[in-house]
């Protein structure tokens, strides 16, 4: 007998998507834990699946119990990553999450905030119960009770939780968007042109550069700190690196840079900015991770 759910339980594909990306900074593994989620569901007797009341809710549930598994095994694997590990970088919604942006902006600025590599890599330094319950409830606009249920706390410790996940947020007013596309256009600029000294002013004296590689692509393995020693070494990957081509692309919502090989993405480089100038440079190079840019 056919499922009298299949329709709902399909339409929440892109929810549980967007749910386990950002819980787990990982679209790939994001995916598997849809995959799974979907499986356990159709574990289910068909009698149990009639019984589920709404089955949205009972997928997320799931959902956020499996990523709150994974973020508890997380500190272990990483131990074994080779250099630094930043989220994997998706490309603007519209082509990663098979459809239209949503329909009201509000809606759209949440949600492209919310997956910012600045924002993802905050939630990197909570603790897997703050980052289920500060997205549950911050983001997705769950209740206290019903984050209780999946992350196993009372409602009132996932306030807490999602209380102290909120302090660690930079609640700072963010550059618009096209001040932050005018800053990435002219890094650009400079590091084509290899102008050192218009490259200084665009950095922040104190900017970090941090790179992922995975020990699968040659990368700087320890964060480069400073403005002068950002510069000189992208003029160094400029004078000694591969002749890329650099594209101005939307990178976790942001303005940011994709550098091609041949025709291939390479590298996927976003960024963060204040004052008009660029305080973290996070570059991508492990391909396991380019995979969304590469497909197709």
């Amino acid at each position: 007998m056919t499922d009298p759910h299949l329709p709902g339980v399909i339409d929440e594909r892109r929810q549980l998507i967007n749910l386990a990306y950002r819980l787990l900074g990982s679209l790939s593994e994001a995916e598997d834990v849809v995959q799974e989620t979907y499986a356990r569901w159709y574990a289910l007797s068909e009698r149990q699946r009639r019984e589920v009341a709404a089955p949205g809710g009972w997928l997320t549930t799931v959902a956020g119990r499996i990523c709150l598994d994974l973020l508890g095994s997380a500190r272990a694997r990483r131990e074994r990553y080779v250099g630094e590990w930043i989220p994997e970088p998706v490309p603007d919604r519209s082509e990663w999450l098979d459809g239209p942006a949503p329909v009201d902006p509000a809606d759209r600025v949440t949600l492209d905030e919310s997956i910012s590599m600045a924002f993802l890599v905050v939630l990197d330094s909570m603790t897997p119960a703050e980052r289920v319950s500060f997205i549950l409830h911050d983001v997705f606009r769950y209740s206290f009770a019903e984050v209780a249920g999946i992350v196993g706390r009372t409602p009132a410790a996932c306030r807490q939780l999602a209380s102290s996940a909120r302090r660690r947020i930079d609640t700072s007013r963010s550059p618009s968007s096209a001040v932050r596309a005018e800053v990435v256009r002219d890094f650009k600029r400079a590091w084509e042109t290899k102008d050192i000294e218009a490259l200084i002013g665009l950095l922040d004296p104190q900017v970090i550069a941090t790179a992922d590689g995975g020990g699968l692509a040659l990368s700087f393995h320890d964060p480069i700190n400073g403005g002068e020693q950002v510069a000189h070494a992208w003029m160094e990957i400029a004078t000694r690196g591969a002749a890329v081509t650099l594209l101005e692309r939307t990178v976790n919502g942001q303005p940011g840079l994709v550098a091609q090989l041949d025709g291939t993405i390479v590298s996927v480089y976003a960024f963060d900015i204040a004052d008009d100038r660029i305080t973290r440079i996070w570059v991508i190079r492990n391909p396991e991770k380019l995979r969304p840019w590469t497909a197709g």
